[in-house]
């Protein structure tokens, strides 16, 4: 009787928090992501280069930020009050970032070649010519800081350092569901047959890595319905979430079969337009920041890049959280971003 008794409780309760939630959400206003003021300044197809407003950056030699291209750089700059970017230009830095766009169908033979040599490196010589330096700062994250560290192999002269965020470089390690499917999935017959593989397709993939934490959100919201600053941050990463572009099928092939099946990156065979990409030619200063709980890249994928670079300029940074923890945080943005703009700062 008391069981029933109990459970009459927790339904009126629940019905109750959700009437005061919809009356919540009645009054929000718009979701809105990456609100730090930026002015786009080059663009090449859908690739857009846009740099940040700071009038108190002390850092004479700019920064380019490069984000994943499966994911919109947006996180960064999640909230004010949850931002990489304005913290690390709080602290003094003069950013660029890159905006890889949404590939379409059109789009489905552009190369990692395209990225590397074409794209990325149009928007280091865009801003040393418009900043009139010789050398700019490279800040890459998850996918973008191993785009970069092949960037810094190829091109070292353009870049004053380098510093990556939980990015991927050993792919041998079983340790991550997502590390095993990538070595056994047939990438051929994906993108002989798909073209542009699907953020939807990504997306399923990256959600059964923990499928508990879908349905763990949801219960929680229900706790923060009713209150509207908390129920906006869960609204803003599920935007963030959701909003992911579709990935070229020439690049999602030879980044598959290449890195995460033949592992030719850390072994020194991967080539990227006929070169082959020599780690030890990496000579610039080299910050690497891993998190310690992360369960997309292993700290053993991120860690093994350490003895294979040239430099011997080099920090290995361990972030007590997991992946997207890096970027939104708190103590990412009272501890982290300060040491990496620090550092950067003493680099330049």
């Amino acid at each position: 009787m008391n069981y029933m008794a109990d459970l009459n409780t927790e339904i009126l309760e629940t019905g109750q928090r959700l009437v005061e939630g919809y009356k919540t959400l009645q009054n929000m206003e718009d979701v809105q992501l990456a609100t730090t003021p930026k002015e786009l300044v080059w663009q090449s197809d859908k690739v857009k280069l846009f740099h940040y407003h700071n009038e108190n950056a002390t850092c004479q030699i700019p920064v380019l930020v490069s984000f994943a291209l499966l994911n919109r750089h947006d996180v960064l700059d999640l909230q004010p009050d949850r931002s990489l970017i304005k913290k690390l230009l709080d602290e003094g830095l003069n950013i660029y970032i890159m905006d890889w766009g949404y590939p379409g169908k059109g789009d489905r033979y552009i190369t990692m070649e395209d990225y590397i040599d074409g794209y990325l490196n149009d928007a280091v010589d865009f801003i040393r010519k418009s900043e009139k330096t010789d050398k700019v700062h490279a800040m890459g994250i998850c996918q973008g800081g191993t785009f970069f560290t092949i960037y810094a192999a190829l091109y070292p002269q353009k870049l004053q350092s380098l510093t990556t965020y939980v990015a991927p470089f050993d792919f041998s390690t079983n340790a991550c569901m997502l590390y095993r499917w990538t070595k056994d999935i047939d990438v051929d017959a994906m993108v002989d047959t798909l073209g542009v593989i699907p953020a939807d397709m990504l997306n399923a993939g990256f959600g059964m890595l923990k499928p508990s934490m879908d349905i763990s959100k949801y219960f929680g919201v229900m706790d923060t319905i009713q209150d509207k600053d908390k129920l906006m941050n869960f609204l803003r990463m599920e935007k963030w979430k959701n909003d992911c572009p579709d990935i070229a099928g020439e690049m999602f092939r030879k980044y598959i079969k290449d890195l995460f099946r033949d592992n030719k990156l850390i072994k020194g065979e991967f080539e990227l337009g006929g070169r082959n990409v020599d780690l030890k030619k990496l000579n610039m200063p080299f910050l690497n920041v891993y998190a310690t709980e992360d369960n997309i890249i292993p700290n053993e994928s991120t860690i093994a890049i350490m003895e294979k670079v040239g430099t011997t300029d080099k920090e290995l940074y361990a972030f007590p959280g997991g992946h997207i923890g890096v970027f939104v945080g708190g103590k990412s943005q009272k501890e982290l971003a300060p040491k990496v703009a620090k550092w950067v700062i003493s680099k330049s």
